[in-house]
C-alpha cells in the first residue's frame, strides 16, 4: 500500500483521476486531446499527493531515533524502548512508533557494528556476542539480525 502514507483527500483525488482516465480509455472514439487531458489529470493528482502533517513531537522522536541508529547502532526494539522510557527520552508511544516506522536504518549493519564492538573490544566469543545481541536485557536485535552479524564478524 504505497498510497497509505498520503492523506485520504489526496488519495481520493488520484482515484477520481484514474477512474476518469479509465472511462476515457474505454471509449472507442476517445480523441487524442481527451486522452492527453486524462493523462494530465493523473499527473496532477500524483503531484498533489500530500503526506499528513507531522507534529514536532513526532519529528523530534524521529531525529532521536535516527541519531541512536547512526551513532550507537542500536536495534529497532532498543531504540523504541529508549524513546518511550521515562529514564530515556520520555516520548509517547505513538511518537516512538512513528519514529521506528520512519527511521532509515540497516538493522543488519547496526547488529554487525555492535557485534564487532563486543567481539574485538571486549574479546567475547561469537556465541556470547550472539546472546548479547538477542537478549531482551542486551541489544534486542532479532535472531536473524544477530545471526547476520555473527556470520560477518570476520569480513
Amino acid at each position: 500500500d504505497t498510497l497509505a502514507k498520503y492523506t485520504q483527500e489526496s488519495q481520493a483525488g488520484l482515484a477520481t483521476a484514474l477512474s476518469e482516465a479509465k472511462a476515457v480509455i474505454d471509449k472507442e472514439d476517445a480523441s487524442e486531446s481527451e486522452i492527453k487531458k486524462a493523462y494530465d489529470n493523473i499527473s496532477d493528482a500524483v503531484k498533489n499527493l500530500k503526506e499528513p502533517e507531522v507534529s514536532t513531537e513526532f519529528k523530534n522522536a524521529l531525529k532521536k531515533a535516527q541519531s541512536y541508529s547512526d551513532n550507537m547502532h542500536m536495534s529497532k526494539a532498543g531504540i523504541y524502548d529508549q524513546l518511550i522510557s521515562s529514564y530515556g527520552e520520555g516520548f509517547p508511544e505513538d511518537a516512538a512508533q512513528y519514529a521506528i516506522d520512519h527511521v532509515k536504518a540497516d538493522w543488519n549493519q547496526n547488529a554487525l557494528a555492535k557485534a564487532k564492538s563486543y567481539y574485538k573490544s571486549m574479546n567475547m566469543s561469537k556465541s556470547a556476542v550472539y546472546d548479547q545481541l538477542i537478549s531482551q536485557y542486551g541489544e534486542q536485535f532479532t535472531e536473524e539480525e544477530a545471526q547476520y552479524a555473527v556470520d560477518h564478524l570476520d569480513d
